[in-house]
């Protein structure tokens, strides 16, 4: 009998697992028969998340990562490969958004940034690719943003460090074609998650962001971490076969204006 799960027994990384939208779409990848290996640089907060999917009856494990390491990210793959013989699907979540005013802002906001939010999807896409190619099979999917497409004020270098992964998708998709691996990027809009916090701080509160929201995000309303991984787990399973180099805007209609 074929299996009805989306992704059955595939072997999923996603970074940034310990928290909204990666915790989300490692729950969601193992709901869909997945084996699920929940990497954030906090190593407490990435086991909670497998934890929280064992106890619903499904096959997860964390792993502590600092993704701007790129010896850590080729050890952390090569584990991955070691243990379940495989890496099917790649989701390079993990970032950070450290707003501010540009000519205020320090080096170590720039390196930070341009650190995790760029090179470190990097580092974990160079590490996979080689296991991908054995196999003839991957789903590479990038955690861009809407800010990838359009800016908002206080995010140039966030803003910078998310268009690089608009483009830097793009370009893997091309190179890899022919090869039976994808890759596809998500632009989400304002979701509730903790890593919007410092920038409504900047806007003037969460609250009033709330209250304004329809303003920027016609839909009325932040996006839920479970919404865009729906998006994540469409874009790593065989449904999504005709795409690569796509990206997606899952914005509640942002950029649509």
């Amino acid at each position: 009998m074929t299996s009805t799960l989306r992704v059955a027994d595939r072997v999923a990384f996603v970074t940034g697992a310990g928290s909204g939208i990666g915790q989300a779409s490692a729950i969601r990848l193992a709901e869909e028969g997945a084996k699920v290996i929940c990497a954030d640089i906090d190593l407490a907060a990435a086991t909670a998340t497998a934890d929280q999917i064992i106890g619903q009856g499904f096959f997860a494990e964390g792993y502590g990562l600092d993704i701007s390491d790129s010896a850590g990210c080729a050890k952390a793959i090569d584990y991955t490969v070691e243990k379940f013989g495989a890496i099917d699907i790649l989701v390079n979540n993990a970032g950070v958004n450290l707003p501010g005013v540009f000519h205020e802002v320090s080096n170590e906001t720039i390196d930070r940034t341009l650190n995790v939010n760029v090179k470190g999807a990097m580092y974990l896409t160079r590490a996979a690719l080689p296991h991908m190619l054995k196999n003839s099979r991957g789903s590479i999917v990038n955690m861009s943003s809407v800010n990838g497409l359009v800016s908002e004020p206080y995010l140039s270098v966030y803003s910078a460090s998310k268009g690089a992964i608009v483009m830097f998708t793009r370009g893997i998709a091309l190179d890899y074609a022919k090869t039976g691996i994808r890759c596809n990027a998500i632009c989400p809009g304002w979701v509730d998650t903790p890593i919007n916090h410092a920038h409504a701080k900047m806007l003037g509160g969460l609250d009033h962001v709330y209250k304004t929201i329809d303003s920027f995000q016609p839909i009325g309303r932040p996006g839920t971490s479970r919404e865009i991984a729906n998006v994540v787990l469409f874009l790593a399973s065989d449904e999504s076969s005709f795409m690569t180099g796509s990206i997606v805007s899952a914005d509640g209609g942002m950029t649509a204006q």
